[in-house]
């Protein structure tokens, strides 16, 4: 079994989320083998931002599935989507 290398874009529900609270959340989440390499602010256009989530983990089923679905619980959260996959 390898690992997997996941790049998420992370989209608030307006302007006026607090990134860094939902930034910090998503740190907290308690996720075996789930290792977050990076979380970086990126501008999207006319003022609105999203979060792109660097994070390495196993490549089991349904891992990848439930941290997306984790983040997406998250209040402030509009939606998660994958914007790179890679197995290492």
């Amino acid at each position: 079994m390898g690992k997997v290398f996941l790049k998420l874009k992370v989209m608030p529900t307006d302007l006026d989320v607090d990134l860094n609270s939902v930034k910090d959340k998503i740190l907290r989440l308690n996720f075996k083998d789930v290792e977050i390499r990076d979380i970086a602010v990126k501008p999207i256009a006319f003022g609105l931002k999203a979060l792109l989530v660097l994070a390495i983990m196993p490549d089991t089923e349904g891992v990848s599935d439930r941290f997306m679905e984790e983040i997406g619980k998250i209040k402030g959260v509009e939606s998660v989507e994958v914007e790179d996959m890679e197995l290492l």
